[in-house]
């Protein structure tokens, strides 16, 4: 249950600061390689934590 609870804490983290450097950066370019970065380790704690 732990491990659960900090993957989702982890995961609502990375959300809120892409969510803040996206709105703050306006290149496109820039915006797809945040949003790719941040989908990689969402998969990574995914894989790491809860597999």
């Amino acid at each position: 249950m732990e491990t659960n609870i900090t993957y989702y804490i982890a995961l609502l983290i990375l959300i809120v600061i892409g969510f803040v450097v996206v709105k703050k950066v306006a290149s496109c370019l820039i915006k797809s390689i945040i949003t790719l970065v941040l989908v990689a380790i969402a998969v990574a704690l995914y894989f790491l934590y809860l597999k």
